[in-house]
């Protein structure tokens, strides 16, 4: 049985690209913007327009439909998820490896967005049916901090800062070899042509760049960890600018790094640290995701346990990036 599609209007207060005005109201990633604009669901003035390079002017009516997907069956929502700080405007989780955000037709499991659902969180609509709430995702896989939107309005104020980048995510990471020096890489990321599985850099691919600082290698040299910050959002962005440095995260095997079967039980990386503007009051928020088990093990196994402490101090990662480090306002507890 297949559901009606959405469909909303907006009015363009300025002149800019299509696919930047909508991915400043909509949320969602540029990719799902593109594809949106190039499948004909977006009209400008009453016309039908293909071309994300569109330039609408101020006062031009923007009307966008969300097709929505065949009703899935999932399978029951029997986890929880660790939740680090709720208001009535947002919601900040820590979301656990693993666990998809959102549905699709070919997710059977229960996702991110039904545990919400099924524990009566109120959420934005702006989105369309299957994306409730979600202003910026994880990978299966990536574990951390998370930011849902629990009205539209603070949806649309959080996608705006995560267009210009006031708001964003340090990671952390367990890679196979310690990197020769912290730095930046920047290189244009796209599908990668031998792989359609993978990102890579690539010739006409989106800007992308990232600053890694090295934080401890581990006591025989063959793992290090480090920090990540992003300067841009696109897919597998720090797995493929590592993997241009000949390095690989730890339980990726997708980007090249391989190891003996069950010895690792997932890719050692993880959302740490998020800030934000809050989207009502505008006050500057950060937040701490707590490292899972199972990445703490192999930390605590590969790494001076006397200096993780001091190393894993959120102030002191964000004084590495030269950031200033503010109150961390986690108020974790289980939801």
């Amino acid at each position: 049985m297949k559901r009606e599609s959405l469909t909303r209007h907006l009015v363009a207060q300025k002149e800019e690209r299509l696919d930047r005005f909508l991915h400043s109201h909509i949320g969602g990633s540029r990719n799902q913007v593109e594809q949106l604009i190039k499948k004909g669901y977006v009209k400008a003035g009453g016309k039908k327009i293909t071309k994300a390079g569109y330039k609408v002017t101020g006062g031009e009516e923007i009307e966008y439909t969300i097709p929505q997907e065949p009703e899935r069956k999932t399978a029951a929502v029997d986890f929880d998820i660790p939740v680090i700080y709720e208001d009535d405007d947002i919601l900040v989780i820590n979301k656990p490896s693993g666990l998809v955000v959102h549905p699709a037709p070919s997710v059977k499991e229960a996702t991110l967005v039904d545990w919400l659902k099924a524990k009566g969180v109120s959420l934005s609509t702006i989105s369309g049916e299957e994306r409730h709430g979600i202003v910026h995702r994880l990978d299966k896989d990536t574990s951390g901090a998370m930011v849902v939107a629990k009205n539209n309005r603070a949806h649309e104020e959080l996608s705006k800062q995560l267009q210009i980048r006031s708001m964003g995510r340090y990671y952390l990471a367990v890679i196979d070899y310690p990197l020769k020096s912290s730095g930046e890489v920047e290189g244009p990321i796209g599908r990668n042509p031998a792989n359609r599985l993978k990102m890579g850099i690539v010739r006409g691919g989106k800007p992308a760049r990232t600053r890694f600082e090295k934080l401890i290698a581990s006591q025989k040299g063959a793992y290090e960890l480090i920090a990540a910050k992003l300067h841009t959002g696109r897919t597998h962005q720090i797995r493929v600018h590592l993997a241009s440095l000949g390095r690989h995260i730890v339980g990726d095997g997708l980007y090249g790094f391989k190891s003996g079967k069950g010895k690792i039980e997932r890719i050692l990386l993880h959302a740490f640290v998020l800030y934000l503007k809050h989207p009502e009051t505008g006050e500057q928020m950060q937040f701490t995701a707590e490292i899972p088990d199972t990445m703490n093990r192999m930390i605590e196994s590969y790494f001076e346990k006397e200096r993780l402490d001091e190393i894993l101090d959120p102030c002191n990662l964000l004084r590495r990036f030269g950031d200033v480090c503010r109150r961390m306002r986690n108020e974790e507890r289980n939801a």
